[in-house]
């Protein structure tokens, strides 16, 4: 659940009411911020934690310690006199032990080493923050912009603690020189103002780093409101000893034309990396022999020549739409409403959709997923251009009976549900995403988990929490660069992803 800043900090003074000693949630925040950072950057190098006076910068000094405790070179780089410093947070600094504290003139002149991992925590504001005339004050604008110029020239890691400093926690608007954060470490409940459109410019990658005081006493939680592998975690059990294929779920593709086979090989290659025990893909006959030749071995491929023939194939799951061309668009729309059983919507087949065949939505055979990216969304729904990403999916999910997942840096999962439609955030993933083929791949691991048995809900938020873990451990590994990620790189990195979903994480 998301709370608004005012409603954080109300909560945290009803924990502390009830005994909780601040230096305590603050040790346990500083905890959970340290292994996050060595989460993402798994090889110690260096760490410059900025801080500032109140207890935003003792979570940082706490991280800093520990860090350098794991092997960390750490600095120190204090915003405010000694003298202004909340007593906690000057407790934290006498304690940080070999960290090293530079001066701010010292640290403007500092040049970080080079091939080092380089680590910057951004603690200097906290939620309770007020910008006067909506603007950032000195000294902390021009350490914000020290720290945006280091990641641009040194290719620092730069992690928010709670929230980037000059992003507003309710709105989500941001002051001129706002820390741009590769990481945000948002501490108990992510805060309203990090899933507003346009914050995740500043806030990077969202991690939700739970509490167990704050979480014990926050009401009417909704684990899944935020993708967490806590949460995740919970929807999907370690395999039977006696398991077979049959078991593991059958997917149908229905995708793929001649120039763009590749799309549903993609598809292919995700449903069974995402666990898919049997995985057909139909393609039309012109598509067939460059589709039998780059489909992964473990696929069956299979020539059609009416899309309809589909549904004569037993599945437990369809994905139905990348690369399929839109040559057929009324057998089409019926194998979207006529397969029974649930099934992904997904790229050409939403176009089919939208060429004026929505109200197929209304009469389908079994739930379904829809996966449109935004120039889809536009085409599907062009009224709803004018309203924030998150009244989108409100408004298209009350209108249509369907699950539906908003592709984009924010990825939002909606359904319809008692009392009104449940949203979800999705909250992993990077910039090296942004490459053609990722959403054949998302398309074809949703189909694999609704196999298992997965709800709409469940299924769209698991399956964009995986690729985009799987693109993150890509990252932290060296293999791939932001630029060089590949969505076959992330179909394949799959497994490391189930492997962060049990191990933990954020």
């Amino acid at each position: 659940m998301s709370f608004l800043p005012s409603e954080m900090q109300a909560l945290e003074r009803r924990v502390f009411a009830d005994g909780l000693q601040p230096e305590s949630l603050m040790e346990e925040a500083g905890a959970l911020m340290a292994g996050a950072v060595a989460q993402f950057c798994p090889v110690p190098g260096v760490c410059v934690a900025v801080f500032g006076k109140g207890h935003n910068g003792g979570d940082a000094l706490v991280a800093a310690r520990l860090l350098s405790e794991k092997g960390w070179k750490v600095l120190l780089v204090a915003a405010f006199p000694q003298a202004e410093w909340a007593p906690l947070t000057a407790l934290k600094w006498r304690q940080a032990g070999r960290c090293e504290t530079l001066d701010v003139g010292d640290w403007c002149g500092w040049r970080p080493p080079t091939a080092t991992p380089l680590a910057v925590l951004d603690g200097l504001l906290g939620i309770g923050a007020q910008f006067a005339g909506g603007g950032l004050r000195e000294p902390v604008r021009g350490l914000c912009k020290a720290i945006n110029q280091l990641r641009e020239s040194s290719n620092a890691r730069v992690f928010a603690l709670d929230i980037p400093t000059g992003l507003d926690g309710a709105t989500g608007c941001a002051a001129l020189d706002t820390v741009v954060a590769d990481v945000t470490l948002t501490v108990g409940f992510v805060k309203t103002g990090l899933l507003a459109d346009g914050a995740e410019r500043w806030v990077g990658r969202l991690a939700v780093l739970p509490l167990a005081a704050l979480s014990a006493a926050a009401e009417d939680q909704d684990p899944m409101e935020v993708a967490s592998p806590a949460a995740l975690r919970e929807l999907w059990g370690r395999r039977r000893a006696d398991m077979h294929k049959g078991d593991a779920g059958r997917v149908l593709l229905v995708a793929g034309a001649p120039v763009t086979v590749g799309a549903a090989a993609l598809a292919a290659l995700g449903a069974l990396r995402a666990g898919a025990g049997l995985v057909t893909l139909c393609v039309p006959e012109a598509a067939y022999g460059a589709a039998a030749a780059i489909a992964p071995l473990e696929c069956m491929v299979r020539c059609v020549s009416d899309v309809r023939e589909a549904l004569e194939l037993r599945a437990d799951a369809l994905a139905i739409g990348p690369g399929l061309g839109q040559g057929q668009p009324e057998a089409t729309a019926e194998v979207i409403r006529d397969f029974v059983g649930p099934a992904v919507v997904d790229a050409d087949a939403l176009n089919v959709l939208a060429g004026g065949r929505m109200e197929v939505l209304s009469h389908c055979a079994g739930p379904r997923l829809l996966t449109p990216h935004a120039g889809e969304m536009q085409r599907l729904d062009p009224e709803g251009c004018v309203l924030e990403r998150r009244r989108r999916v409100v408004q298209f999910t009350e209108r249509w009976p369907v699950g539906l997942l908003f592709k984009g840096a924010r990825t939002i999962v909606g359904v319809r549900a008692d009392g009104g439609v449940r949203l979800s955030y999705n909250t992993s993933g990077n910039p090296g995403m942004a490459s053609g083929g990722m959403g054949d791949v998302l398309s074809g691991v949703c189909s694999a988990l609704l196999a298992r048995g997965l709800g709409v809900r469940e299924a769209g938020l698991m399956g964009a929490w995986l690729c985009g873990r799987s693109a993150e451990a890509l990252l932290a590994s060296g293999r791939c660069s932001e630029e060089s990620l590949l969505a076959s790189d992330v179909a394949h990195g799959l497994g490391a992803a189930f492997g962060a979903l049990r191990s933990g994480g954020c």
